[in-house]
């Protein structure tokens, strides 16, 4: 066995997805947390205690990385979560 392979291993985060890029929506001071909340669980396929739980981050701390991965997968959420007229942006 070759103890001087040099593998390469991705960084994966709970949910399987490479760690390159993070999906961040920013606090704004107009939409309610229940559409916030219905917003993550429909954009980002979030349970609702997540959800809640990343609206409350939003609110308490201006910000919250709602989801790791690649641009390619993230791309759409921006964009789905920008339509719904919520301040996001990947990272």
């Amino acid at each position: 066995m070759d103890t001087d392979k040099s593998v390469r291993h991705k960084n994966k985060s709970s949910d399987g997805l490479e760690n390159g890029n993070s999906l961040v929506l920013y606090n704004d001071d107009y939409h309610t947390f229940n559409y916030v909340i219905d917003a993550l669980i429909e954009v980002c396929n979030m349970e609702r205690v997540q959800a809640i739980q990343c609206t409350y981050l939003v609110h308490y701390k201006q910000k919250c990385e709602v989801k790791r991965g690649s641009k390619k997968d993230l791309l759409p959420m921006r964009r789905a979560l920008s339509a719904r007229d919520l301040k996001a942006s990947i990272h």
